[in-house]
């Protein structure tokens, strides 16, 4: 009796003891499952010793600690070991592919699971409809939508807030909200998913009305509805993140580290980074996202080194940077076109072993694009990754395009579909962008003819592509064809068809696509304000002008430095130099464009001294000329006579700026030196030039010949400028000229002879005035005109008046009385109110009898007349011009 009583007290302790290690070991599983612990995994080893390798409960816990630990391979690996699985066997394993983004995977696997025999849960449904909404299968979607009806799982709160965003992930909001209604008494966790939906759609009132449903219902909003709320700031902007925030507080919802991320995002975007710094430190709870959160508002408010500053700090306090951070201030990095920063961070990187993930591998591709000369560095990192998706694509096929190598980017972009990956929008118009710069048009021809066997070219940025290439190919009449058949046009369509206009010189057709913006409804942006304004600035119509400037006040486009830009341009060219004066002051931050046309404008103006001064000025704000500035340096100089500080000028180019001088600065070197009678230090220049002379340089030192009466170098310039360019008449006109000067008639016919027998003639001189909106063209002796006889009839009245003064015209002859500048002021000061200005733009130089005219009928007449020859003008006032002339 004895015996047997000794040996059942241990069996009891036996078992007793194996039930004690069982819970301990399932306390511990749970333990390090929930906080993820990776030491957890030790407990594997005691379980099988102890025999409990069968039980269920354990291995399930096992299986998500491998899953949460050491990724979906190597729990798939025990999961396959295990002797007995269960639904929540076959969820685990599920759901660790679905959060790994292998939806493929994960849904081969449900499908094993139901011919295992296995009924799926809530929790395995759910995980299904994840991986449908991300790989688009809609109809797989439905079918488990119907299962979920067959197994009465269409009340359960979880799936229908699975499906509700499973609909909406296929913007189909309406199906998602009648579902959502249909179902009735909804909890938190369920208006915030309808709301999350309809943010991730992009219908933010709709969300923001949810928002209201949802508190009219008593249902109280958590952090997690504010935090989706706050994502349609970006839209909304700051006053509705502001309204959120303080709905927020009136909730009293407890700010965490989630909320503060996105308090701090919302700030950021509506460029308020302050309040978002001062909403980071309003508790002393951070985390790695809050952390990228602030990196990348800094960023997006262009402020890279504080950006930089955050991700050091951040690395002190001891937090781990994610993909995102990495991301994050690689785009820093990019923005600053700072490689040494991009490099460091690569290091970590690698040392994080993120090299691999897709979203940094890209960021890295883009800062080597950016940053570096060399793209082996972009394309080395590329193959590092394990499976580059479109923007991996992109960004490498985007940066040999901006390199230059516009063959190898469309080789990559046949390599990328040959790999499976199809391109999107991006891609199409980053190569096509390229090719424009390159004018490769059989290349954009296949191109064009892909994207039209695709929804590619339904797509708005493809085609503003495709018009930006062929309006910039010359090809207008397909850019318009293009335009005509786009379902959507947009602002860019405009402003791009505007500036490729301008760029070929059809100024005026640039500015008829203002009537196409008006008849579309479209709102002239700030962009297409400054190809406007340009287009008027190269016509002389200060009109149309003026009536830009009046729509940019009212519509608040003024205060962008590119319209106030092009306003300096416009009144610079038209003659307005105090409108533009006023025009430059208004800008905040003034750039190198702001003071180019300032200077530009000051000098064509003969405002000389102001000229230079303002270049000081700019020198001393910190802004660097660029070799455009030093254009209109040497022009003022030339126009002033000022040799020696033009040559100080010409000489700090390189001495000082690093700037290499081109052809068109060595032009107005020679004519500074021509214009002050060193015609032999001018001849030195051409003859040590480092560029082939063209044409203009013999002409410009051939006019200074003129001025000076240097027969014998005249003829060589026009001999040698003529053997470049025989066509040009220009030659033989200044030296006929020369030679009526120096009093050699016999000369003046032999030129003007060989000039006839080579049937070359002068280009008729045209001059243009706008009137009312309308710009009037005027030939010499042209008797086309309605106010044909009006306008002789004045001119004459003029001639009158000048014999009554004792005028004689210089040179003049007969035929100089019809001119093409003297019928332009006349129609003008016709059909203008007294007093306003009289603006003429004249394609070729105003000859020495029109000069004269005009000064003497500003004498008679309080009137200004602006004439514009080239990037020369000429304001009359009071019997004076501007050039002292």
């Amino acid at each position: 009796m004895f015996m047997l009583y000794k040996t059942a007290n241990r069996v009891i302790n036996r078992n007793e003891a194996t039930a004690l290690l069982e819970e301990t070991c399932s306390r511990i599983l749970s333990f390090c499952n929930s906080n993820a612990f990776r030491e957890g995994i030790c407990i594997h080893s005691p379980i099988i010793k102890l025999g409990l390798q069968h039980h269920l409960y354990l291995n399930n816990t096992l299986l998500s600690l491998y899953a949460k630990c050491f990724g979906v391979d190597t729990a798939r690996h025990f999961f396959d070991e295990m002797p007995q699985k269960d639904v929540v066997s076959w969820t685990g394993v599920l759901s660790a592919y679905v959060k790994s983004g292998n939806h493929e995977t994960a849904l081969r696997v449900f499908d094993s699971m139901l011919i295992s025999g296995q009924c799926p849960n809530g929790f395995t449904l759910s995980s299904v409809l994840r991986s449908c909404s991300a790989l688009g299968e809609f109809e797989y979607g439905t079918c488990i939508q119907g299962y979920m009806i067959k197994q009465g799982f269409d009340q359960n709160p979880v799936l229908v807030s699975g499906l509700v965003d499973f609909y909406s992930k296929f913007d189909l909001i309406g199906e998602a909200s009648s579902l959502f209604i249909d179902k009735g008494n909804h909890d938190t966790v369920s208006w915030t998913m309808m709301i999350s939906s309809c943010v991730q759609a992009r219908r933010w009132s709709q969300a923001l009305q949810l928002y209201v449903d949802m508190v009219e219902a008593g249902v109280s909003p958590n952090e997690f509805t504010f935090v989706k709320l706050l994502g349609a700031s970006g839209v909304h902007g700051l006053n509705y993140g502001k309204l959120v925030h303080a709905h927020m507080i009136l909730w009293g919802v407890k700010l965490n580290v989630v909320l503060k991320t996105a308090l701090v995002d919302m700030y950021s975007r509506c460029q308020r980074i302050a309040d978002a710094i001062k909403v980071s430190n309003l508790t002393p709870e951070f985390d790695t996202l809050l952390w990228t959160a602030l990196i990348s508002g800094f960023a997006q408010n262009f402020m890279f080194r504080k950006a930089v500053a955050t991700f050091c700090d951040m690395r002190v306090s001891g937090y781990i940077p994610n993909n995102y951070t990495f991301s994050s201030i690689l785009n820093v990095s990019s923005l600053m076109l700072c490689l040494e920063i991009g490099q460091q961070v690569h290091s970590r990187v690698v040392v994080a072993g993120l090299e691999d993930d897709v979203s940094v591998g890209n960021a890295l591709v883009n800062m080597y694009v950016k940053c570096s000369d060399k793209v082996d560095d972009a394309l080395r990192v590329f193959r590092g990754i394990s499976l580059p998706n479109v923007i991996s694509w992109t960004s490498l096929i985007a940066g040999f395009a901006e390199h230059g190598f516009q063959h190898d980017s469309f080789r990559l972009f046949t390599e990328m579909r040959a790999a499976g990956v199809e391109p999107n929008s991006f891609t199409i118009s980053s190569i096509i962008g390229s090719f424009s710069a390159a004018k490769l048009l059989p290349q954009t021809l296949m191109l064009h003819g892909h994207v039209v066997k695709t929804n590619l070219y339904k797509d708005t940025a493809v085609q503003n592509a495709l018009v930006d290439f062929y309006a910039g190919s010359g090809i207008l009449d397909d850019a318009r064809r293009i335009v005509d058949t786009m379902s959507c046009r947009d602002a860019i369509t405009y402003t791009t068809l505007a500036s490729r206009m301008n760029q070929m010189g059809h100024h005026e057709l640039a500015l008829n696509i203002i009537t196409d913006m008006n008849n579309d409804d479209i709102k002239i942006d700030e962009f297409s304000t400054a190809s406007f304004l340009s287009a008027s600035a190269e016509l002389g119509t200060v009109v149309t002008g003026k009536q830009l400037h009046c729509h940019s006040l009212k519509s608040g486009l003024c205060g962008w430095v590119s319209v106030l830009n092009g306003l300096v341009n416009l009144y610079g060219k038209c003659g307005c130099i105090h409108d533009a004066q006023r025009a430059f002051r208004e800008i905040a931050v003034s750039d190198t464009f702001s003071w180019n046309g300032l200077i530009s404008g000051l000098a064509s103006n003969g405002y000389i001294s102001s000229a230079l001064s303002a270049f000081d000025d700019m020198k001393l704000s910190g802004v660097r000329p660029d070799a455009i500035t030093f254009l209109s340096v040497l022009s003022a100089c030339s126009n002033g006579k000022l040799v020696d500080l033009g040559l100080e000028h010409f000489r700090s180019m390189s001495g000082i700026y690093d700037i290499v001088p081109q052809l068109d600065h060595y032009v107005h070197l020679v004519d500074i030196l021509g214009q002050g009678g060193r015609l032999e230090e001018a001849l030195e220049v051409i003859q040590t030039l480092p560029y082939r002379a063209n044409a203009l340089i013999y002409k410009t030192l051939l006019r200074s010949c003129k001025a000076h009466r240097n027969i014998p170098l005249a003829e060589d310039m026009a001999k040698r400028g003529l053997e470049l360019d025989p066509l040009d008449p220009a030659f033989y006109i200044l030296l006929a000229n020369l030679y009526e000067d120096s009093g050699r008639g016999d000369l003046v016919e032999r030129t003007l002879k060989s000039m006839r027998e080579k049937q070359l003639r002068k280009n008729p001189s045209q001059s243009r005035v706008e009137i009312r909106n309308n710009v009037h063209l005027f030939v010499a002796g042209e008797r086309s005109h309605p106010q044909t006889n009006e306008i002789y009839e004045k001119i004459e009245s003029f001639e009158t008046e000048f014999k009554n003064h004792g005028y004689h015209r210089s040179n003049g002859t007969r035929d100089s009385y019809h001119h093409s500048e003297k019928l332009a002021v006349a129609f003008g000061l016709l059909n203008t109110p007294s007093k306003s200005p009289i603006n003429i733009i004249k394609n070729n130089s105003i000859c020495r009898d029109c000069h004269g005219f005009i000064k003497f009928v500003t004498h008679l007449v309080d009137r200004e007349i602006i004439v514009r020859e080239g990037n020369r003008l000429h304001s009359f006032r009071k019997g004076e011009c501007s050039c002292r002339g």
